[in-house]
Order: structure tokens, then sequence, then C-alpha cells
């Protein structure tokens, strides 16, 4: 009976049929008259209709079982969405075949709705752009570096060092490490004095473009506040350019402490090294002292200001009295070996110029200056500065990008801000040769007029006496005349004096103002000077130390102006003459005298070996053009591999940025013995410091270096340093250490001792 059942009929019409109401819609369906109509809750679904007999029996007696039944019915359903299709199927008899395709046909439609969907999708989403590029550029780069600062903070201390050792061997031990070995032990006070730039400075009150940055570093550290105020930074950082000392609403003093010298920026160590290896022997800030000072001011400003001279004498006193009367071990660099040379001659006169403290204080206080990379003599890099803000390294980025540190760019006219501001740094004029054509040469000589660029070094490192020359850099190659230390073309660089035609530039007029100055953002005194004024100073062709302060004087007429009542560079006649008790000579080592302290020691360490900037080939730059009228032509070359000059610059020997001539010559002859500059008899010793660049990155800056910077992490400077520190003598470290002809150079210099 099972397999005999027929599936119930499905009613669509209404003839011979009762109506029926949907209960959910409202509809009206039909229902076959002594039938009923089993229909599905949900919406277009088949109505089945069967006799009403069959209703009234059990499903067993209808020999139907009821699951089977509801397994059929949802057959039915699946195969015939509409009652029309399932009668259309009925009447053909052909069910089964068409619900295949039709099942094909649903599966078919519903692939291509759903490829439509992805096609949309595709359609409708972003296109990448250049700025998710560099969105994703950035993200990639800041992940990375925040990844590799993670693994640094989190590997051992000594992995760096493991490392290294690895590739380089082993290390050794710091000068501090070695010497404590040897038994050495903190002995003298220990006085430091930062050079140029060095040291930090901080606001203490400013203008309202400034608000925020109370005490904190413009100068050193991280140079934050140059980046996101440019303008603001170089207001406060220039000095008022009639009184030099600070404009109108600005306080901006020197950081105080051994912080205000460690580093000069994050990880750029200038007296941290130092420190940290006299620690190693138990030094500790009361027995250091930085003495920190406004680098910007003059000499005498400092005092005048912020009473530095008087305070670094209280220090020093204090040292000496808290640590059983024993003396200081004084160590300047680079423009500090200058204002300590003031604070010699200031701490012995009497107030209230000086600071009262009498002939015999230095005797009292100081038992050695040891004087790293000092410019004795004044360097060539700060005539360059002066002139047209530019030294070799500047100068190619200027030939590298044309007009970019010119023009304006970014708002910014980068070149005569820097040349404004510096301007109104008094202390820069402290580093203009001193001496004229007598040290520096003249038109047709110099000193060192026979180095050669390509001579190989051979050591030296014994004692040398007075007069005895190094062992190298007499050479084949032609002699260089350093004496031009300003060249307008190479042809006048090379050629005798008698064949330069020069048109005097001294009384030259002024005017002509320069084209198009009326869209120059910053006021430079090459304004005033005018078309007529620029060509006056190309005309004279060439310049040489004795020269260049005139030149100065037009150029930089308000600068020489306030830094002539402060500063001097020429030689003296006669050292009693009373004159030269004023404070402007103080610091040129050519007019005034040692102290009377015979038992105090001087030393001059420097590096060599690195070519440094001694003069220059300048050319005009386009009068129409917004710009400094005056670059150094950095397309000047030699003309030979082994050539002096290269890139507009030529070089001699030194430290990169002081020659030795400059470093080396008073500790070589001018104090050398009894003589009138030092009529005590004070004993000078010359160490130079050969450079070796460092083998690899992971040597950092070197331990060898005789940069002028670097030099400051030379273990070999530092181990004389910590010695002499310790109690040794000029004698004990072995007397002069000289590689260069010093001594020869010297002896070439004729003057009057």
């Amino acid at each position: 009976m099972r397999n005999s059942l027929r599936p119930p009929e499905m009613t669509n019409g209404t003839n011979g049929q009762t109506p029926l109401v949907d209960d959910q819609s409202g509809a009206s369906t039909s229902r076959p008259s002594g039938g009923v109509v089993i229909r599905c809750c949900a919406e277009n679904r088949p109505q089945i209709s069967v006799p009403p007999t069959a209703l009234l029996l059990p499903l067993s007696f209808r020999g139907v079982d009821f699951h089977d039944t509801m397994s059929f019915l949802r057959r039915r359903k699946g195969k015939f969405p509409n009652p029309e299709h399932h009668h259309h199927h009925q009447q053909n008899g052909d069910g089964n075949g068409d619900g295949e395709r039709e099942k094909k046909e649903r599966e078919s439609r519903e692939r291509k709705e759903e490829e439509e969907r992805k096609s949309a999708t595709r359609t409708t989403r972003k296109k990448w752009s250049c700025v998710d590029g560099c969105c994703w550029f950035i993200g990639c780069i800041c992940s990375t570096w925040w990844f590799l600062l993670f693994l640094y903070s989190a590997m051992p201390a000594s992995f760096p060092q493991y490392v290294t050792e690895a590739i380089t061997g082993p290390l050794p031990d710091p000068p501090g490490v070695k010497l404590r070995k040897e038994g050495l032990v903190a002995k003298h006070p220990v006085v430091f004095v930062p050079g140029i730039v060095t040291g930090g400075l901080e606001l203490w009150e400013g203008h309202q473009c400034a608000d925020g940055l109370f005490r904190k570093r413009l100068w050193g550290g991280t140079f934050g506040e140059l980046y996101r105020r440019p303008l603001c930074w170089v207001e406060h950082m220039s000095l008022d350019n009639e009184t030099g000392v600070d404009p109108s609403g600005i306080r901006v003093r020197p950081v105080s402490g051994l912080v205000a010298a460690d580093y000069f920026a994050p990880g750029y160590f200038v007296w941290a090294v130092l420190i940290a290896n006299l620690a190693r022997i138990g030094y500790e800030e009361k027995t250091m002292y930085m003495a920190a000072y406004d680098w910007r001011l003059s000499f005498q400003n400092t005092e005048v200001r912020d009473q530095t001279l008087s305070r670094i004498k209280s220090n020093i006193e204090l040292m000496v009295a808290t640590n059983d009367g024993k003396k200081v071990v004084v160590i300047p660099h680079s423009m500090g070996v200058l204002y300590f040379l003031h604070f010699m001659k200031w701490v012995e006169a009497p107030a209230p110029m000086g600071g009262g403290g009498g002939s015999d204080w230095c005797a009292k206080h100081i038992k050695a200056v040891m004087n790293i990379g000092g410019p004795f003599l004044g360097v060539p890099k700060a005539v360059s500065g002066l002139f047209s803000v530019e030294a070799k390294d500047i100068a190619v980025a200027r030939a590298f990008a044309p007009g970019v540190l010119d023009k304006d760019v970014f708002g910014l006219q980068t070149l005569q801000h820097m040349m404004r501001m510096t301007r109104t740094w008094d202390a820069t004029m402290s580093m203009i040769p001193k001496g004229g054509d007598t040290i520096w040469g003249g038109l047709d000589w110099s000193p060192e007029g026979n180095y050669s660029c390509s001579a190989k070094k051979l050591k030296n490192n014994g004692t040398l006496p007075s007069g005895q020359n190094g062992t190298r850099n007499k050479g084949s190659a032609k002699e260089v005349n350093y004496g031009r230390i300003i060249s307008f073309g190479k042809d006048e660089a090379a050629l005798p004096s008698s064949e330069i035609e020069r048109i005097d530039f001294r009384n030259a007029v002024k005017g002509n103002i320069l084209a198009n100055t009326s869209n120059c953002d910053v006021w430079t005194e090459y304004h005033e000077m005018g078309v007529g004024g620029v060509k006056a100073v190309a005309d004279y062709k060439v310049y040489t130390a004795g020269e260049i302060l005139d030149l100065l004087h037009f150029v930089a007429p308000k600068l020489m102006a306030r830094g002539g009542a402060h500063f001097s560079h020429g030689i003296a006649d006669n050292l009693d003459d009373l004159k030269y008790q004023h404070y402007k000579y103080w610091s040129n080592p050519l007019e005034t005298t040692l102290p009377n302290a015979p038992d105090m020691e001087i030393y001059s360490m420097y590096g060599v070996g690195i070519p440094t900037e001694r003069a220059y080939v300048y050319k005009l730059t386009p009068a129409s053009e917004c710009c400094i009228p005056f670059q150094i032509d950095t397309s000047v070359d030699g003309g030979s591999e082994d050539s002096c000059l290269k890139g507009g610059v030529f070089s001699t020997d030194g430290d990169e940025t002081v020659p030795a001539l400059s470093a080396g010559f008073m500790c070589a002859k001018g104090w050398r013995g009894k003589t009138r500059f030092n009529p005590s008899g004070i004993r000078t010793y010359i160490r130079e410091y050969d450079h070796a660049p460092p083998a690899n990155l992971l040597e950092g800056r070197g331990t060898q270096s005789g940069a002028h910077v670097d030099i400051m992490g030379n273990f070999a400077l530092i181990e004389d340093v910590i010695r002499v520190a310790a109690g040794a003598t000029g004698e004990e470290l072995g007397g002069d250490q000289v590689y260069t002809d010093i001594f020869e150079w010297s002896n070439m210099i004729d003057l009057q001792l």
C-alpha cells in the first residue's frame, strides 16, 4: 500500500473550490470541495490537497509511515517552488529531469550574483595612492626603528662589546681602567673649559614665539626648536648688533655643570669620554668643574654680564682649598684655549678691569694648562665664515644644490640668516688669524709652503729639542703659497705677485644697491655695499692675513667696530707699553705675556694628519640674485691627485679645523724657554696625535682620531691628561711628541723673541 500511494494533488484555482483566507497576509486562497488543503505557513509555498477521509485514519492504517510522508513532502517542496511548476511536471511526467535543470540554473544564477558582488566590491575599493605608499613606507621605517630600539634596550650591556671584539679582536682597556691597574689615583682637581659652539645654551626669557621654552636648550641637545620654529630660534640666538649683548626681552644663558658640554647632541660626545675615564681613577663632581660660559659674547662681556670669570676664579680657589692645597689642572679645548688665556691675565690684573688676584695667583693655583686643539694664532676658517658663511663642507653643499642655501626655500634664506646671526657673535673675532704676514706668510711665501699633501707620515715619538723638526712633508711637489688666504680666481692664487693687477678697495665708494634686494627678506651688510663695493672687493684679487682685517672692516663694519674694542690681532712691539694692560690684548699670545709662574707647565695637544683649510679661491655670484655675493669656487682643483688645492680650498696639515702652525707655534718657539712672551720660563710641551680613522663602523668615532672634536675620545690623549692630573710632569710623559715639521715652520717665522 505504501508503494501505491499517490502524492496529493496541488490546487491553485478557485473553480469548484472553497475560498480561504491567509492568516498572515489576508490573501484569499481556495480549497477543493470534499477535500482539505494542507499549506505551508511561508509565502508562495505549495498547497497540498488530500481526501478528508484520509485524515480521519491514523497514518499507520493508511499504510504510510509519518516520517516517510514528511520526507516526501519535503522532497516535493524542494523540487517545485510553486504549484504551476508542479502541475506542469505532473502533466509532462518528467519532474525529476526538470528539477535537476532547475537546480543547475539556480546554482548558475547564484554564481553570477556572487561574481557581480565581488566585481562591485573591487570597483568601489579605493585605489592605492602615492600618499598611501608614503604612509606605508613611514610606518615600516618607524616600526623597524622601534623594533631595533626594543632589541637594543633588551640586549645585555656587554653585547655590543662582544660583537665588536668578535669582529676586530680584543679591545684595549680604556685609559682609566689601564691606569687604575697601574695604581694611579685622583690627585689634582680638574677644570674643563669648553670651546665655541660645544657648550649648551638655555632660554631664561624670550618673546612670545618662544612660549613654553623656559630653561629649554636652544643650543645643544636635540636642537628641536631649530626645526619647529627656525625664525624664532635665530631671533633668540642672535645678540644685539649694536651692543653685542642680549637684545631687549631676551635672556639666553649657558647651561651649568658637567652636563653643559659632556655631549653636544645625543650620542655625540665632547667631554663625556674624558670625564668617564677620570672617574675610573677616583674623580667625581667635587673634583671636576666645567667652566661653562656664553661662547657668543666677547670674553670680557662674559664677566660684565654673567660674572663668569669671577665664578671660575672662586671655584678654582675652592677646589684648591678643599683638596689639601693641590693645584688644579686646567684643560681648555678649541676657543676655550683663548678664553683661559684671557682669564689668566684678567685674574692677575687689578680691579675693576681685572680680578684682583695678584701677580702670583696662577703660580699658587694652577699646576698645568693642557690646551687641546688650541687656535692660538687663529684659524683661516674663521675668515671664510665671516666673509661668506662658508667652510669647505658648506661650500660643497652650496655647489651641489645651487640656490637651496641662498634663496628663499621653505620660507628661509638659510645662509643670509646664518650670516646675520653669527655676525652678532663677537667671540668669533678671537679666532681671526693673528700676527699678519709675519706669521701666516705674504704674497710670495708661507711657512708651510714646502708641505706635501701626498707625503707619507713617519712617526717619531721621541723627545725633540727646540728647533728640531718632525720627519716628513718635504716633498718634490710644487711649493704652495698659503699666504694668499683669499684669492679671486685660480690664476691669482698662483701668479707671481708682480703679475697681479690690484685695485685698492679701501677707498671704494659703496652704493648702487644690489639688484632685487627689495625682494630679500633678510638684510645683510652686503646690501649696503652695492654693486660698486662688491666689485671693488673682487678687483683687489688677493688678500693676505695682514689685509684680511681691512677686508672684514669693509664688508662687516658693525662686527669689526664692536669686536675691535675687545680683540686685537697684531704683534706687540714693546710689551712694557701700558696699552697692553687693556683686556683687548689678553687673548692674543703675541700681545701679552704668560703669568709669572715658573713651576707651571703649558701643553699644546692637537691632532695632525688631516687636510685642514688654509686658504681659499673665491668667485662672484650673479649680482641679479638675492644672495651673498661671494662664494668659494668649488670647481677649482689643482689638477693632480696629490695637489693641496681641491674644491677651491688649499689644505695643509692639522686637525681639520686648526692648522698645526696655529696650534703649535707658541709652544714650539714663541714660549719655548724664556722669551718676552714667557718671561718666567714656563715649560712648554708639544704633543701631536697622529690621526687614524676608525677601522669599522663599530668603533664609532674611533679611539685614535686626531679630528678637532673627536680627539676628545683619543685614548693616547686621555692617558696623557690622566697621568698629569695624577701628578706626572711633561718630562715623565716623554716631552715633545711630534709628527709634523712644526719646528722647521716655526723657525721660518721671523719673530722678535
